[in-house]
């Protein structure tokens, strides 16, 4: 029978990022992929222009029903959308603590709009400490988390370090410019693993949550954290590579496609 990987996310109507890009993922890799929707949005490959969060009690009643019916093998945890949302999703994550449990702490699109208010970051970091694999922040994430600025190598470690210790959660800070490469830096709560690609120069939606829920892929094959996020740095940066332009916003990620593990 085929591990089923779960994700908690958004709805994206492109299917740019959110559930859709999960469960594109999670099918690559041969898994079984369902979802429970947190939020609704309307938006294109250009802007958000609205979301609508989800009850906090359809959400749970979504899990509970799924729960009752499969078992799961992994957890994706996306754009949570509303403060009412954050016990829930701690939950979730409370209830499933002996596989992968990948957490993108989505706080704002692409564009600058605000998909978890700022007011409300410290509470859901708080309530999320302990319960996962990894935490995926960009680079502003990681500001806002840890309230260090990152602007080289250096404030990359000291944040990344910082954010474990807050959260005792490994972490993996996305994004960092250098020169003609983008660093991504992970802290395991021991060693720091660097990842560098090249830049790429189009402006590419969903990123995050590609290599994320890849990095879930890779862990419910049995890879180690650090492989994990190897192996998903690379996969995420052919995959930009790859990525196609259907409207007159961002770039987005094409499927199907051929996945290379080595």
């Amino acid at each position: 029978m085929k591990k089923i990987l779960l994700s908690v996310a958004g709805f994206d109507p492109s299917s740019g990022a959110g559930v859709l890009l999960d469960l594109k993922v999670f099918q690559e890799f041969g898994f079984q992929g369902m979802s429970i929707l947190t939020s609704l949005t309307a938006q294109n490959t250009k802007e958000v222009q609205r979301i609508h969060a989800l009850p906090s009690r359809f959400l749970w009643e979504q899990y509970k029903t799924l729960e009752a019916d499969v078992s799961f093998s992994g957890i994706k945890v996306g754009m949570i959308g509303s403060k009412d949302n954050i016990r829930v999703v701690s939950q979730i994550l409370s209830r499933n603590k002996n596989m992968p449990r990948v957490v993108d702490p989505v706080f704002k699109s692409s564009e600058g709009a605000w998909l978890l208010k700022r007011e409300f970051i410290p509470g859901y970091i708080s309530a999320i400490g302990g319960k996962a694999s990894l935490l995926t922040p960009n680079l502003e994430e990681a500001q806002l988390i840890s309230g260090n600025q990152i602007k080289n190598p250096e404030d990359l470690k000291a944040a990344a370090e910082k954010i474990y210790f807050q959260t005792k959660i490994p972490c993996l800070i996305k994004g960092l410019g250098i020169r003609s490469t983008i660093m991504d830096l992970l802290y395991d709560g021991t060693k720091f693993y660097s990842f560098e690609n090249e830049k790429i120069k189009k402006r590419v939606h969903g990123t995050g949550c590609f290599l994320s829920s890849s990095i879930l892929g890779f862990l419910a094959e049995g890879h180690s954290l650090g492989k994990a996020c190897l192996l998903a740095s690379r996969f995420t940066h052919r995959a930009r590579q790859e990525a196609i332009k259907p409207g007159m916003g961002r770039y987005i990620i094409p499927f199907p496609r051929e996945r290379k593990s080595k």
